[in-house]
C-alpha cells in the first residue's frame, strides 16, 4: 500500500465495529463464536492476505468518507500485489488508484512492518516506532493461492501477523480473520496508535466505517499490550471468553427447548394415574 501514516490520533470513534479494517476484528458489535480447533490449526489470519474474489461483491464508487480527507499519511504504506483478484473489486488496487499505497516489486526490500500470514509474531503497540520510521506494508494475495506467493523473495526483517479481528468488508462481513487488504492495514495502524491513518484508508470505502465499530472492543484490548507476547495472550483470553459465551448460549437454548417440548415421561405418569383412577371407579 502506498504512503504511510504519521502521528498518533486520539480521535474518538462512533460506536461500531468492522475487519478488521475497519474494520480491525473482534463500541464492539456482537461477538461471533470461533471454532477453537480452527484457531489452533493456524494462528495466521486470512485477514492479512485475503482479497475479494472476482465473482463476489460489486464494484464500489471510490469515495472519501468519514471526514478523513484532510488527513495526510506521511509514513510509507506499500504492498506486494500478486494480481489474484479482480482489479475493480480489490481494496489494494483501489488504494493504489487513489495514491494511498505504493506497489512493491518482488525482491524489493521494505524496512518497515509487513503484515503477512508467514510471520510468527503478532503486530503490537511496540511496533509503533518502526512504523513511524519506516512504514507499513501488506501482502496482497489470495489465501487459496498462498503456495503461489514467493514469500522468500519478499524481503523484510519485521514480519507480523494480525490478531483475532472481524471482517466488515462486503464479501466476508462478520467472519473472523477474513480481513481484506485495507482492513489489514487499518488494523495494524489502529493497534499501533495511528488512528488517523487507519481512518484515512478506510474512508475510501463506503463500508469502511464499520470496521472500527465492530472491532472496537478488540482493538482497545490489543492497545493495552506492550509486546507481541501480550497480544497473543490477550487474543487467547478473548477466544476463550467467546467460547464460554457460546457454550452458555447453547445451554440456555437447550433449556428453552426443554420447556417448549413436552416431556414424554410426564405423559406416561399421567396415563398411569388415569388408569389408577378408572380402576378405583369399578364396583
Amino acid at each position: 500500500m502506498t504512503k504511510g501514516s504519521s502521528g498518533n490520533s486520539s480521535k474518538s470513534h462512533p460506536s461500531k465495529r468492522g475487519r478488521g479494517g475497519g474494520g480491525s476484528k473482534r463500541g464492539g458489535g456482537p461477538r461471533k463464536h470461533v471454532d477453537r480447533r480452527e484457531v489452533e490449526d493456524s494462528f495466521r489470519p486470512d485477514s492479512a492476505i485475503d482479497t475479494v474474489d472476482a465473482d463476489e461483491g460489486g464494484d464500489e464508487e471510490e469515495e472519501d468518507v468519514g471526514g478523513a480527507s484532510s488527513v495526510v499519511i506521511d509514513v510509507p504504506v506499500a504492498m506486494w500485489d500478486f494480481d489474484h483478484c479482480d482489479p475493480k473489486r480489490c481494496s489494494g488496487k483501489r488504494l493504489a488508484r487513489l495514491g494511498l499505497i505504493q506497489d512493491l516489486k518482488v525482491g524489493q526490500r521494505f524496512r518497515g512492518i509487513v503484515v503477512t500470514p508467514k510471520a510468527t509474531l503478532p503486530v503490537s503497540p511496540a511496533d509503533r516506532e518502526l512504523i513511524e520510521r519506516n512504514g507499513l506494508a501488506v501482502v496482497e494475495c489470495s489465501w487459496a493461492r498462498l503456495d503461489d506467493v514467493p514469500f522468500g523473495k519478499i524481503a523484510s526483517p519485521y514480519e507480523r501477523l494480525l490478531p483475532y479481528l472481524i471482517a466488515t468488508n462486503p464479501v466476508n462481513y462478520g467472519k473472523p480473520w477474513r480481513l481484506n487488504c485495507v482492513e489489514a492495514l487499518a488494523a495494524a495502524f489502529y493497534i499501533t496508535g495511528f488512528d488517523a491513518c487507519a481512518e484515512k484508508l478506510l474512508g475510501s470505502f463506503g463500508w469502511g466505517g464499520s470496521f472500527y465499530t465492530v472491532n472496537k472492543h478488540l482493538i482497545v484490548e490489543y492497545r493495552k499490550c506492550n509486546s507481541s507476547a501480550e497480544i497473543y495472550e490477550t487474543q487467547e483470553r478473548i477466544l476463550k471468553e467467546l467460547e464460554e459465551d457460546y457454550g452458555r448460549s447453547r445451554e440456555a437454548a437447550d433449556a428453552e427447548d426443554d420447556f417448549l417440548v413436552p416431556n414424554p415421561n410426564h405423559r406416561v405418569a399421567e396415563e398411569e394415574e388415569d388408569e389408577d383412577e378408572s380402576d378405583s371407579d369399578e364396583p
